[in-house]
């Protein structure tokens, strides 16, 4: 049988006005003669996807569910309704398949290779004839070695230059990208050679049953000799070569985009693919010519291509013969996915053959059941519609996001910044602040730069500095986005950009970024950016953006202070802190610096696990009444990070619960005198508290506690211990009392408490309740010290048993204790008698 099947795209102004094909398909005759005539015709091809109308298609050809004689008897049957208009218009025609050959049985594949070529769309202009009686004679092919040791060359491309098999594809459009550039930039002074092959292009191609990916290019094609110089040996590259002729030529000028290696690049295929067929047609020759080679082996095959069917009229042809384990690539979707990640930003358009589909109303027979009578006994039959999907197959433009960094910052609007972040970073709010620069020099690179409005980590995962935050580019082809490190320090780990250099090589591996000096440049003025951005929000007019800001990234900053000593300039104006001044609202070093005491020498700072815990302390009293302001240090990482710093705007940072304190007041006679009054009691107290403290001293920070318990200048302080003892993974017992300071108890003179127990010194040191008394003084400036008591039982006791003598008959009558009385039994008493005598006798 013979199919003379015409497929007319006919030329359409699109929204961009460029000029798009039309796909007009038309089944013009059927017959049983056992020859095939194809026709295609080449025009410059269109970069917008058609969609079928109702009308452009027999409904045969795009329902699945209808058996194929069925389908090849109605499309002999219709007529083409735009033979018509197609010849009124007057454009170029080209013959163009919309049915994939893995979709449709209109055209078998093992009766023509139309099923590789012409049925899934490939751009051929040709004329061919197959039958029986003419066979098309075998190409001749010439066998080469390559000219390295390919069995080691390859093993290490395959198993050590690429990490992932997916950037085949990225390496492979590269050198797509690469041709085009390359013709475009030739044909400056030679128009002839866009004269054929239509527009500048890539097209993608998988026949997931058979394992296939097709990746065609229009761009400037190789001859034989260059297959051999270029293709021959994997270290060679057409691109290195090409530049090289660039530079040396005076008029050529210097202004190209040339992305790839065609020569490492290309052997990336062979980390899916089990053979790989270049065919490729250049404008300098008349031949095409078919580059095949297998992995793994030592020689590879060139020779002419001879099958008109395969004829193509410029570029570059590819064709992967996948690995059983990577068919999986084969899959429009995936391949789709794969060129958005890495070569969205491919200055030329990339199509996907892709099945499509569109809606329409048809009409159904209605169930005679449901059919109506009329009033004269006629049955009165109503039409019935329904809606179903019509399928067909077309090209696909995938890579329409054009990369904002490489245009003027001033013609990029805010809403255009805001736009490009949110969909190449999955997020739904604006950032906070963008910051888009361009890099000349020693490095020359473009980036823009964002700082989100809120973490995606959490503000307590700053551990982990493998983000997936900066996306690099080379020359506009995606390179990577899993860094540890080396574009970006961790504590700016959560700012998110994309950097764009033409000074990296494609193949960028871990190791080539971490001994780069490109690298380290580039992150040096990253860096130097990210601060500029960040201290931009700081000095807005809206004091709100800041605040928020350093509720999701303050913690990040003060890391930088940890780690980063080369920029502690950069990163202390932005630090912020809660001060005795501003409980409320928090301050930067700049506000504190302002507000300093004429004599104030230092910047004074308290750490403590809260606001309240921090202004309670005694160690404010003195500060307080002089007015002096301290800072409130009370996230966990503050004095950590407020040591590194040492010092701002060449004052020093001075811990207000450390011996030693300097208030700028010292009066030596004053000292002198007040050592002499109650160095007594020091000693007295020192023998009583034993190791329990280094040293007991006349205090000058404090004016209504008794006493304090100070840290020694070198060693943890109390909030520093607190802090260690509580971590997970702490130090041992021994490291522990190794790292802890001298703990000096400094005594007030003037309270009341240490005058009683000043004179007890010198009247009775060896008093119980004195002694006792010394105790719990102690044991009270522990607390409120913030240290913790080792024994907070035996603490306990000794405020009860206080508790007890002060409360004891205060609210409550003492009892009298009335007389008890016992019966005695009464006692023997001997009585003498008495004679009586007469009163008048005695008279």
């Amino acid at each position: 049988m013979t199919c003379l099947g015409s497929l007319k795209l006919a030329n359409q102004k699109n929204h961009h006005g460029h000029e798009r094909a039309s796909d007009l398909m038309t089944f013009n005759n059927l017959t049983e003669a056992p020859k095939y005539s194809f026709k295609y015709n080449v025009s410059p091809f269109n970069s917008t996807m058609h969609r079928f109308s109702r009308r452009s298609l027999p409904s045969s050809l795009l329902n699945a569910s209808v058996r194929r004689s069925r389908r090849v008897a109605t499309a002999a049957s219709s007529s083409s309704p735009f033979t018509a208009s197609t010849a009124e218009n007057g454009s170029k025609l080209r013959w163009y398949s919309a049915i994939s050959a893995n979709r449709s049985n209109l055209l078998r594949s093992s009766s023509t290779q139309l099923s590789n070529d012409l049925v899934l769309g490939n751009r051929y202009e040709s004329t061919a004839t197959h039958s029986d009686a003419t066979a098309t004679p075998a190409p001749e092919v010439e066998k080469f070695e390559y000219q390295a040791e390919v069995s080691r060359l390859m093993d290490l491309i395959v198993n050590s230059l690429y990490s992932n098999k997916e950037v085949f594809l990225r390496e492979l459009v590269s050198n797509a990208s690469d041709a085009l550039d390359k013709l475009r930039f030739l044909s400056v002074t030679d128009p002839g050679l866009l004269q054929e092959g239509g527009d500048l292009d890539i097209r993608i191609q998988a026949d997931k049953d058979n394992g296939l990916i097709t990746i065609t290019d229009s761009g400037i094609g190789m001859t034989k000799q260059e297959l051999i110089d270029c293709l021959g040996t994997i270290a060679q590259s057409g691109t290195a070569k090409f530049l090289k002729a660039v530079k040396e030529s005076k008029d050529a000028g210097g202004d190209n985009n040339l992305i790839g290696q065609f020569g490492v690049g290309f052997y990336s295929a062979f980390l899916v693919a089990e053979k790989v067929v270049v065919s490729t047609k250049s404008p300098k020759s008349d031949k095409q010519y078919v580059w095949e080679g297998e992995a793994n082996a030592s020689s590879y095959n060139i020779g002419e291509e001879t099958d008109p069917a395969k004829l193509i009229p410029r570029g570059t042809r590819l064709t992967l013969h996948l690995k059983r384990d990577d068919k999986h690539f084969a899959d429009t979707d995936r391949i789709e996915k794969l060129v958005q990640n890495y070569s969205q930003f491919v200055s030329f358009p990339i199509y996907t053959w892709k099945e499509k589909g569109y809606t329409k109303e048809v009409e159904v027979d209605e169930d005679p059941a449901e059919a109506k009578t009329g009033e004269d006994g006629q049955t009165e039959k109503k039409k019935k519609t329904k809606t179903v999907v019509e399928r067909y197959w077309d090209w696909d433009l995938i890579n329409e996001t054009q990369p904002i960094w490489l245009r003027t910052p001033k013609d990029v609007t805010t809403d255009e910044y805001n736009e490009f972040y949110k969909k190449t970073f999955k997020e739904y709010l604006n950032p906070l602040a963008s910051s888009h620069f361009t890099t000349e020099g020693e490095v020359e690179f473009r980036s823009i730069l964002y700082v989100p409005a809120a973490s995606s980590m959490g503000k307590d995962d700053m551990v982990n500095p493998k983000t997936k935050n900066i996306r690099l580019y080379v020359k506009r082809v995606f390179i990577s986005d899993d860094f540890d490190g080396e574009l970006f320090p961790r504590y700016l780990s959560f700012v998110k950009g994309v950097v764009d250099s033409n000074d990296l090589p494609l193949n960028v591996s871990r190791e080539i970024l971490q001994e780069s000096r490109i690298v380290r440049t580039m992150r040096k003025r990253l860096v130097r950016k990210a601060f500029d951005m960040i201290l931009g929000i700081s000095m807005s007019e809206n004091r709100a953006d800041y605040e928020d800001f350093w509720d999701n990234y303050g913690k990040y900053m003060k890391l930088g202070c940890i780690e980063d000593r080369d920029n502690h300039k950069r990163l202390a104006p932005l630090l912020r802190f809660f001060s005795s001044q501003s409980e409320e609202e928090m301050i930067s070093l700049d506000e504190y610096v302002n507000n300093m005491l004429p004599d104030q020498k230092d910047i004074f700072y308290i750490a403590a696990d809260s606001v309240t815990s921090a202004k309670n302390a005694p160690f404010l009293e003195r500060l307080a009444d002089k007015k002096m302001e301290v800072l409130y240090l009370v996230d966990p990482i503050d004095e950590v990070a407020i040591q590194s710093l040492k010092s701002y705007k060449e004052k020093n940072f001075v811990d207000i619960s450390k011996e030693d304190l300097d208030l700028g007041d010292k009066n030596e006679e004053q000292e002198k005198a007040m050592k002499q009054e109650f160095g007594q009691i020091c000693d007295w107290i020192k023998k009583r508290l034993g190791d329990k403290v280094a040293s007991v001293q006349i205090s000058n920070r404090l004016s209504s506690s008794p006493c304090v318990l100070v840290s020694g200048k070198f060693g943890w302080s109390a909030n520093m211990e607190r802090l260690m003892k509580s971590q997970t993974v702490g130090d041992s017992a021994a490291q522990m009392d190794f790292m802890k300071g001298r703990r000096v108890l400094e005594i007030n003179p003037e309270h009341p408490i240490i005058r009683n127990l000043n004179a007890a010194s010198q009247a009775s040191p060896n008093d119980d309740d004195a002694l006792r008394a010394i105790d719990l003084l102690y044991d009270a400036a522990l607390v409120s010290s913030g240290y913790t008591p080792d024994n907070p039982a035996q603490l306990g006791g000794k405020i009860y048993e206080i508790m007890g003598m002060a409360l004891a008959n205060k609210w409550t009558t003492p009892e009298v204790q009335q007389p008890i009385f016992h019966h005695q039994v009464p006692e023997t008493i001997e009585a003498e008698v008495v004679e009586p005598v007469e009163a008048s006798t005695q008279k």
